[in-house]
């Protein structure tokens, strides 16, 4: 099988009562959730993001914290290992590439937090490198941005960087829609 799911920065300070609590989180996790139980059913290799902030002044995700744990909606199982990153690329100073070309991967479906930064960045890495991708638009989310003294909301915010993708870098595709496609 040359699939594999990606699943980036689903951690505990993402959703309600963390640090960086984002809008959505709740559902995209249920989402994210129902995407992993499919392909653990199916036998499809699972690769695990989990971002843990080493910059000077971070105020989530910090290292030895509940909140830069992989939350539980989406928790890893034993032959499911976790790639440890420190900045928004998944691919930049990680094992993920690696890990990916030892399973014979050449398409991903991804999913995760925050559809503006890190599912965004790592989805253009990956076509960079060759991989095809779908991103499953109901299991990301994201925050409310700021710009020139506008505050763009998150649902506007999350529909742009996915329409950017959609562009010219990847499928956008709902969990249903993708699961329904490869049944």
């Amino acid at each position: 099988m040359d699939t594999g799911l990606l699943l980036i920065d689903i951690q505990n300070d993402y959703f309600p009562g963390g640090k960086a609590e984002l809008v959505g989180s709740t559902k995209a996790g249920e989402n994210a959730r129902r995407v992993l139980e499919w392909a653990r059913e199916k036998g499809i290799p699972i690769f695990h993001v989990r971002h843990t902030s080493l910059r000077p002044g971070a105020t989530f995700f910090l290292p030895g914290t509940a909140g830069a744990e992989i939350h539980a909606c989406v928790r890893p199982v034993l032959d499911e290992g976790i790639i440890e990153k420190h900045f928004p690329n998944s691919f930049r100073e990680t094992a993920l590439l690696d890990c990916l070309r030892q399973k014979q991967i050449r398409r991903l479906a991804v999913a995760g937090m925050m559809t503006h930064m890190c599912v965004e960045a790592t989805v253009r890495a990956a076509v960079d490198l060759g991989f095809e991708c779908v991103v499953l638009h109901d299991a990301c989310a994201t925050k409310d941005l700021t710009f020139d003294g506008l505050t763009i909301a998150a649902n506007a915010v999350h529909a742009a960087y996915l329409a950017g993708l959609a562009a010219g870098y990847a499928k956008v595709a709902s969990v249903g829609e993708y699961i329904s496609e490869l049944e």
